[in-house]
Parts: structure tokens; C-alpha cells; sequence
């Protein structure tokens, strides 16, 4: 497809397209709580508690960027 390989085209998605959602999603938290009116800390804990998936993605792709070099 276009010149690309399936390896290329799933990395560009896994980095690329999800990176890109998971911009995406941190202005969705964002907006949830300034419609729900959170304060300092009501926002910290939908940011903490939603967020957290991200993190653990982030987490996974640094340990395959450090074992693989």
C-alpha cells in the first residue's frame, strides 16, 4: 500500500495514530473537568484516574526502546 510494508505501516499507527488519540483523550480529561467544574484537585484525580492507561503505554514503549538497543 503506497510503498509500505506492513511493518512500517503498523509502527507508523502504534506510534504515530496512538500517540495522536492519546493527545486527543488529555484534552477530552481536560474538557471534562472544566465543564464539571473539578477544581485543582477534582481535576488531578480525572487526570490521575483516566490518564493512567497512557502511562502504561508510554511505560511499555521505553522498555522496548531500552531492550532493544
Amino acid at each position: 500500500m503506497f510503498g509500505f510494508n506492513e511493518e512500517q505501516i503498523a509502527w507508523f499507527g502504534l506510534t504515530i495514530g496512538v500517540g495522536a488519540f492519546m493527545l486527543y483523550m488529555v484534552f477530552i480529561i481536560g474538557h471534562l473537568a472544566w465543564e464539571a467544574k473539578a477544581g485543582k484537585f477534582g481535576t488531578f484525580v480525572l487526570f490521575l484516574a483516566l490518564g493512567f492507561g497512557m502511562v502504561g503505554f508510554v511505560a511499555k514503549m521505553l522498555i522496548e526502546w531500552f531492550i532493544g538497543q
